[in-house]
């Protein structure tokens, strides 16, 4: 979407509308092709597993008694988590993927949907091609409806027909799109246990950033973060969520995408302006030790139930 939508991110391309759509249409039937040609050749040898690694967040209805708010919170999903994941594990895009991106292609006048389609064949092919599902999960949204008139430029973002808010009373350490919100994660995990069978999920990328750097390595926003979000994961797993394995993003501060140095994800400071780029550990660093050397919690009376 950065990379072929608004053009934010390398190649740059801003092909409104129909390049994301595209994109990621390539690199679903890639990863069933790298699936196959492992499954068939390595898989008896080596017994590995192949897998798919998304980000979402989650979307959580302004008001959950408003039919048109959970309906618009399950759009959210689907043109998130549902746009990569549902081919994988169910063989095609979400129906309401499908229904709005064509409705709105009509609208235009588009004799085709600018959403892409698979053929049976390639449907059946891609389905149940990942062993497991790696998640990347940051952030929540509260999501309510929103109609955007057709006349305007189509686009990715304005398909779904809906609004995106957040709560002001929500921490946000790091940049302007990441609020601390952990009791979205455990919202998520459930949502996939019950959306795709209950598969082995290893989460691949959480945590949190910050723009101003801290000199005394202080970074007790990211301390309470990760205690948020990792009992959130523990309650999943209580829930019967299939969690098998977590990894905090990230160990190093590091170029990140058009921001370049100035968001630091890491656990560890790098001093970019010194040649060696020396490496500082976080306040984080020793919490994040114990959590690891204990595989939980070492202190129980930490856990929130």
């Amino acid at each position: 979407e950065k990379g072929y939508e608004t053009g934010e991110h390398a190649p740059g391309l801003k092909l409104g509308g129909c390049g994301a759509y595209k994109a990621a249409h390539h690199i679903i039937k890639t990863h069933a092709k790298v699936w196959h040609s492992y499954n068939n050749t390595w898989r008896r040898e080596q017994r590995g597993m192949v897998g798919i690694s998304l980000t979402s967040g989650w979307g959580e209805p302004v008001d959950p008694h408003s039919q048109t708010d959970r309906d618009a919170a399950e759009r959210y999903i689907q043109f998130h988590l549902g746009w990569f994941a549902n081919p994988i594990y169910r063989g095609d895009y979400p129906e309401v993927m499908k229904n709005y991106v064509g409705r709105k292609s009509a609208q235009q006048g588009l004799g085709t949907s600018r959403l892409p389609t698979f053929s049976v064949q390639e449907k059946t092919y891609i389905k149940g091609t990942s062993d497991f599902l790696g998640i990347g999960h940051f952030t929540t949204r509260y999501v309510l409806q929103k109609n955007f008139p057709f006349l305007q430029v189509s686009s990715y973002h304005t398909d779904h027909d809906l609004a995106e808010l957040v709560d002001p009373n929500w921490p946000a350490p790091g940049p302007k799109w990441l609020y601390s919100v952990p009791w979205g994660f455990r919202r998520l995990l459930n949502f996939i246990k019950t959306q795709y069978g209950n598969p082995q999920i290893y989460v691949t990328e959480n945590g949190v950033s910050e723009t101003l750097q801290c000199p005394q390595l202080c970074d007790e926003w990211r301390i309470q973060y990760l205690k948020g979000y990792i009992n959130e994961i523990l309650k999943a797993l209580n829930d019967g969520v299939n969690v098998k394995g977590y990894t905090a993003w990230s160990l190093l501060d590091k170029f990140e995408w058009n921001k370049g140095f100035s968001e630091r994800f890491g656990l560890y400071h790098i001093d970019f302006t010194n040649k060696n780029k020396p490496r500082y550990p976080k306040a984080s660093v020793d919490y994040y030790k114990k959590i690891i050397s204990a595989n939980g919690f070492p202190n129980q009376r930490e856990v929130m139930s």
